[in-house]
């Protein structure tokens, strides 16, 4: 049991809830208010107070950090570098102020959904697999003790791949005429379908593909309700495996639904993540953009121990960057 009386335990769920959601990934138009979203943390209370009168610790459940996108004109390679080191880095040092407020602490679990859909992609398993033993490796090299990363390979161990995917749907997936209907109705839905299509046509255009654009745009139309019907149904499965868990997300989220979205990183597009891009540093401080973007800013691009990790922005004359940042914005940890 926990040692914090009853009013005191509602307290201090909601300050742990208005950390979470100082870093909200908000939905245009979604009815979140005010810099922390009262909805939002009137929606998710019951679900951290509940772990803190079992004197538990509050575990967080994160679908995300996939594989890197296929299309070379947005990412560096198939590994994950330093977009995705402070991304964890972010995600930990969340923890360790939620763990400040409420000394039980909370953990993440990076649920990596790569082998759920990597190939509607076009992403090969090898890939997946890399992608999700480097990440393992670096959330140990940065001492990111907070966080723990689960895959479909743990739900189905020893099955092929294929196999795991076809099982993962036929227990879980709504049909895509079910998917149809909720984005005809509009909204949420609708927004969703949308920004997954946008996302497949840019994974898709890379130099590979020699086909039209009108012909690919049907494709990734297409391709989007797969994506979206896999998805679903590895949130229904995680929903399953951890009923305690509060549910995060990468994507922008409506006012008070059963996800909260989470900013992993200081970008202009809500929908760009570490794995869709590449960090980019200017004075001292990082941000999220297409390599191509970046390469067209002049960035150049930076090794760590003999692997590309970055892209750096060349510094103007230490007078003028001295003058610019008396008026630049603060940014949140990690990405000063």
């Amino acid at each position: 049991m926990s040692d914090l009386a009853a009013p005191n335990i509602e307290l201090v769920a909601v300050e742990v809830l208005r950390e979470v959601l100082s870093h909200q990934r908000r939905m245009r138009g979604g009815g979140c208010t005010g810099e922390v979203c009262p909805q939002c943390v009137g929606h998710h209370l019951s679900a951290v107070r509940s772990a803190m009168e079992s004197g538990r610790r509050i575990d967080f459940v994160l679908p995300a950090f996939p594989t890197k996108s296929p299309n070379p004109a947005k990412v560096i390679g198939p590994l994950p570098d330093l977009a995705e080191e402070l991304a964890l880095r972010f995600l930990n040092s969340l923890c360790e102020r939620i763990t400040e407020i409420y000394p039980p602490g909370a953990a993440i679990l990076i649920c990596s959904d790569g082998r759920v859909f990597n190939d509607l992609l076009g992403v090969s398993d090898e890939n997946v697999s890399g992608y999700a033993q480097a990440l393992e490796a670096m959330i140990t090299e940065i001492g990111a003790t907070h966080l723990e990363q689960f895959t479909l390979d743990d739900v189905y161990n020893g099955a092929g791949h294929e196999d795991m995917r076809a099982m993962l749907s036929a227990g879980y997936a709504p049909t895509i005429e079910e998917l149809r209907e909720e984005v005809r109705a509009g909204g949420a839905p609708l927004a969703m379908y949308r920004g997954i299509t946008r996302f497949m046509l840019e994974d898709l255009s890379g130099p590979h593909y020699t086909g039209t654009r009108s012909a690919l745009q049907r494709k990734c139309r297409a391709l989007a309700y797969r994506v979206i019907q896999r998805s679903r149904a590895w949130g229904e499965l995680l929903d399953g495996l951890f009923p305690a868990a509060v549910r995060l997300s990468i994507h922008p989220q409506p006012c008070a639904t059963d996800k909260m979205g989470i900013l992993l990183a200081d970008t202009p597009d809500a929908w760009l993540t570490p794995w869709h891009s590449v960090a980019v540093e200017s004075g001292g401080r990082f941000t999220l953009m297409k390599r191509a973007e970046a390469e067209e800013a002049g960035a150049k691009l930076t090794f760590t121990a003999g692997r590309p990790s970055h892209y750096a922005m060349e510094q103007p004359d230490a007078s003028v960057a001295a003058d610019a940042s008396d008026s630049a914005p603060a940014h949140h940890e990690p990405w000063r």
